[in-house]
Order: C-alpha cells, then structure tokens, then sequence
C-alpha cells in the first residue's frame, strides 16, 4: 500500500548555527532515523538499473562515492566539514550521505562509469559561461535497461519589468517519490561566519533550494547527465553559490564546480539580475534573464547540452515539455504576482503532480522566492491542498 502524504502546509524549521560542524551534527541528530532510512533506499537504488542502468552491489556503489569524497572537500571544506557532523550524528558515512543527498547526479556518475572510474580524480575544469568543460567522452552503460529518472519539477524566473512592484520573482516546484514529502523541511541556517539563509530541502540533503540573506536565490531541476564522473553533486554546488552575493558570483559557483552528474540550476538575486544554467560535467550552457520569464522543466533547450543528456523515455519528454509550454502560458498574463506564481504551482492540467502507480512520483513541495524583499513562501505536500507558510531572510544591505 502507498504511504500517504503528509497534510499540505508550511514546512517544519529546524534552526542551525555555529560553526559548520555543528550545523552538521544538529541537521542530523534532529532527523537522524529519517537520514539513516534515506540513505539506506538510495545506496540500494543506486545499484539498481532501472536508476544507473547497471547492476551494482551496495559494497561496488560505496566505492564510487568513496571516489567522490576529496572532491567534495576541497570544492567546500565548510561544507564538507557539516556533512561530517551530519555523519557523526547519524552514525553513516560520508560516502552514504553523498548517495543520499546527491542521489540523481551520483547515478549519472554510475550511468557514465568506466573500468577503473573509482580511482580517478575530477581535474580542473575550464571556467566561463558558455563554454565546453574539458573531459572524456560519455560511455554507454552495459544495460538493455534505460534509467527513468523521477524529475518532474517546474521552475521559472521572473524579470522585474513583469512583476507588480518592480521585484524580480523565483518559482518552482520540487517533485520525488510521494514518500519523500513527510522528510521535506526547511532550514534556517545562521553560520558563524557566512550568509544566513532559509534552505528548503530533505532529510539529510545539504540544501535543494535556497535564499539568503544578501538576496540571492538558488533553485534547480534535475536533469539525466550521460558524461557523469567522479566529481561533486549538486546539494554541495547550491549551497556553495548561497554563501554568495550576487547571481554573477553564485553564477561562477556552479561553471567552474568539478560536477559529478548534471543539474539544471536558476539564481537570482535583489536587483534582478538572473541565470538559468543547463550544467553538466563535459557541458554548459548559460541564458541570462531579460525582459521575459525564463522556465525550465527537465529536458535540455541548448544543443551542446542536448549533446550530453541521456536519452529520455518518450513520457517523461513530453511530460516536462507539456510542463514548460503550461507554465509559459501561464506567465504571459501581466503582472506576475506572488499570488499568480503560487496559482502556477497549483495548475492541476501539467504542473501539480498527483501521484500514481506504479511510479506514485507527486509534487511533494513548493518555494516561491523575492529576493529583493527577503521573502520566501514554501509549501510541504501538494500545492493544490494546502496553504503557503511565509518566512523571511533579512536581506543585506
């Protein structure tokens, strides 16, 4: 029987702060059994084809992610240095909460991996916008199976010329399995020495979507890389670009991170400045914000990143396409309002996700985001069935 979902409504807060260590440890020892449980499921899944198109035992994907743990320390140390406590708390490994946390970009790691992938090393990786970053090319798995990845969410960017008042406006909602909504929980996250922020995330994950307190926004959609390698996942790449007080800085964060799978990721910031970044390890593709929204769902638009994607079940490609022709439509009424973004979030023809067997994926949260206020309005559950919580980051000066 499919466990139900939690009632819609604000997310719980857990408050962290002091040094990153003990952010960590708090983050885990308040949800330690949930973590433990997560972590368990996704190390399974992980070596299961129908995730990284290979059969691999829990011992071969701990070694993998076991590959992946310098390059996590040196992109963050602060970061990596919470993940510790978060270990220390929950009695795992480093290694497990990297499957836990960045499950979707570890399995492009798998989906790409070479005989002796495990012991390589992500080199530098060649900076700028729009570039092409230096690597081998992708490897097709030897599975008949092709993975069908969970990623059904909707995100979008609102310039300022299309708002109300004049703040530019961020959207999205996040999609998983209908069991992973009663673990969503929102972070508010006082470092000694860093920006403040509100972090909407899971059980165990270092951060999905974000504001802090200088007014900058970092959201994501995934996307299923094929060039995945030994590298960093995405949770690390989001929460990096948040210590950060611009888009432009936030922006560098995630070109030049040594990936280990693809994501697609969105930053704003207080004045309006914005990008949407189709990043993968071998690709990127960046689109600044101008005058009109920018939407993005889970399917390449660039052709060098289209170059680099797995090739994707006929449903799922025009499902997120239906996504994104949906939330364009929705976004050409003038102005663009709070109220009307979490109408869009609630849009039960393409965008908010009931779930249903056998894959019971749903739309299992929601963030609406102004940064210029340091305002975010979140949602645990289905958009649809409950009411928005408003919280606030006191933007910097």
């Amino acid at each position: 029987m499919r466990a139900p979902m939690p009632p819609a409504g604000p997310p719980p807060v857990l408050t962290l702060a002091g040094p990153p260590r003990a952010i960590g440890h708090a983050h885990g020892a308040a949800q330690a059994e949930a973590i433990r449980h997560f972590a368990a499921e996704r190390v399974a899944l992980a070596g299961d084809p129908l995730w990284s198109g290979r059969t691999m035992s829990r011992a071969a994907v701990l070694a993998v992610a076991e590959a992946c743990v310098p390059a996590h320390r040196v992109y963050a140390p602060d970061l990596f240095a919470e993940l510790e406590g978060m270990a220390e708390a929950t009695g795992l490994s480093v290694a497990e909460l990297i499957v836990a946390g960045g499950f979707t970009d570890f399995t492009d790691t798998l989906f790409n991996l070479k005989a002796g992938d495990a012991d390589r090393r992500p080199s530098a990786l060649v900076g700028g916008q729009t570039s092409a970053r230096s690597a081998e090319p992708p490897h097709t798995p030897p599975s008949a199976v092709t993975p069908r990845p969970i990623d059904d969410c909707t995100a979008c960017l609102v310039p300022t010329g299309a708002t109300d008042d004049g703040a530019a406006l961020y959207a999205q909602t996040w999609d998983m399995h209908a069991t992973a909504a009663e673990h969503v929980v929102l972070l508010d996250i006082a470092p000694d020495d860093g920006q403040r922020s509100l972090v909407f995330t899971s059980a165990g994950c270092l951060g999905m979507i974000g504001l802090n307190a200088a007014g900058v926004v970092v959201g994501i959609n995934n996307l299923a890389g094929a060039d995945g390698r030994i590298g960093v996942t995405w949770p690390f790449v989001v929460r990096r670009a948040l210590q950060e007080s611009s888009a432009s800085a936030a922006l560098r964060c995630i070109t030049e991170a040594p990936l280990a799978g693809a994501h697609n990721y969105l930053v704003l910031d207080a004045a309006g400045d914005g990008y949407n970044v189709e990043a993968f390890p071998t690709a990127c593709h960046v689109t600044p914000l101008t005058a009109s929204p920018l939407v993005h769902t889970n399917h390449c638009l660039a052709p060098s990143t289209r170059s680099v994607m797995q090739i994707r079940p006929s449903d799922l490609q025009a499902a997120s396409e239906a996504r994104l022709s949906r939330a364009d439509d929705l976004l050409a009424a003038r102005p663009v309002t709070v109220a009307s973004l979490i109408a869009l979030t609630r849009d039960p023809d393409a965008i908010c996700v009931r779930p249903k067997p056998p894959k019971d994926v749903a739309t299992c949260g929601a963030v609406i985001a102004r940064p210029a206020t340091g305002e975010m309005w979140a949602i645990r559950g289905l958009p649809s069935e409950g009411e928005y919580g408003r919280f606030v980051v006191s933007p910097g000066p």
